[in-house]
């Protein structure tokens, strides 16, 4: 059976009617595959997640994650209908248009409000509080988990799409100093959750207002993670002044919430290592994506990350030695 035969005998058996049409979405960077099923003037959202095929409704993340936003009154589309066995959810559909094309909009005058708002809910998701026996609250941005990400970007970065820049001395050099740099990003006594992917194309606007989607990978970890995907987005490029207003902001309401009782210039401090981090990361995914998917869309977001980081590596001293070694892919980009 077909997924679109699935979606059409789910679709049967929750309305008792025939969807008019099935047409597929394009989805970011994951497994999962998206499909708008519409039927007599309106649509719904079908996601097939193969994980879910595997997994345990009860152990399913999406579904964990989806149950505690709503409690918590945070804005993600309606959950309609599942079948597990598939790998079936229907959601809401909250339209097509992304955070990211407010900016080629008629309403890019609102960008900033817009990005206000969508920091307050940061803030309230960032809230959150749970059992850390317990998924999400469970997992962090550990040391693991950020080498993971480091070990990443060498791997389908450095020894793949940029080859022909490094040699292995000086990228077991570059790996000892991604060491340091995730030591000083695990402060659990900081952490709180975060989204994890929480940029411009996992936030749609559907009648004037925000709504989070991708939300499933979730874990604790310093507030400045989810702000630097925001405001540091690979995708788009947000004003120089809009960006330190947006710093302010986020930390203004850290402190107003009682979730961090940082200095200003400590914050302004875990932000740009965060950043850095954040940023090569994206740039192993972007990668990862271009040369061993074959998914050429990813491609053009490389230069703009790459962009950022000079200005991490010139404003913390901690990121010199990697900037150094670096260099030869900043100045590729550059050139």
């Amino acid at each position: 059976m077909t997924i679109q035969n699935s979606i059409a005998s789910l679709f049967r058996y929750s309305f008792r009617s025939e969807p008019s049409g099935i047409a597929a979405i394009q989805g970011d960077a994951s497994s999962r595959q998206y499909f708008r099923v519409s039927s007599a003037g309106s649509s719904l959202i079908a996601c097939h997640d193969p994980v879910f095929n595997a997994a345990t409704q009860a152990g399913y993340t999406f579904l964990l994650l989806h149950g505690i936003l709503s409690r918590h009154g945070l804005p993600v589309p309606a959950l309609i209908a599942i079948d597990a066995e598939q790998g079936l959810l229907f959601l809401e559909d909250c339209g097509d248009l992304l955070l990211q094309n407010l900016f080629a909009s008629p309403d890019k005058t609102t960008i900033s409000d817009c990005y206000r708002e969508i920091i307050d809910l940061l803030i309230q998701f960032q809230s959150i509080r749970g059992n850390d026996k317990e998924l999400p609250f469970g997992l962090s941005f550990d040391r693991e988990k950020l080498m993971f990400e480091f070990d990443f970007f060498i791997e389908h970065g450095l020894r793949n799409y940029f080859s022909p820049l490094f040699d292995e001395k000086s990228i077991g050099a570059l790996r000892h100093e991604f060491e340091s740099i995730a030591e000083i990003l695990v402060q659990p006594r900081h952490f709180v959750l975060n989204h994890r992917d929480f940029h411009s194309r996992n936030i749609l606007i559907h009648q004037n207002r925000p709504v989070i989607i991708d939300f499933q990978d979730a874990r604790m970890g310093l507030p400045q993670y989810d702000a630097v995907s925001l405001i540091r987005d690979s995708y788009v490029t947000l004003d120089p002044l809009l960006t330190e207003e947006l710093k302010l902001y986020h930390y203004k309401a850290l402190r107003s919430h009682h979730l961090s009782a940082m200095s200003f210039d400590e914050y302004l401090y875990y932000f740009d290592i965060m950043a850095f981090q954040r940023n090569i990361k994206a740039v192993g995914t972007f990668s990862y994506q271009t040369r061993v998917k074959q998914n050429s869309s990813f491609e053009h977001s490389i230069a703009p990350t790459l962009a950022y980081i000079p200005e991490y590596i010139n404003a913390r001293r901690e990121l010199r030695v990697a900037g150094n070694i670096l260099q030869p892919l900043l100045e590729r980009e550059v050139s």
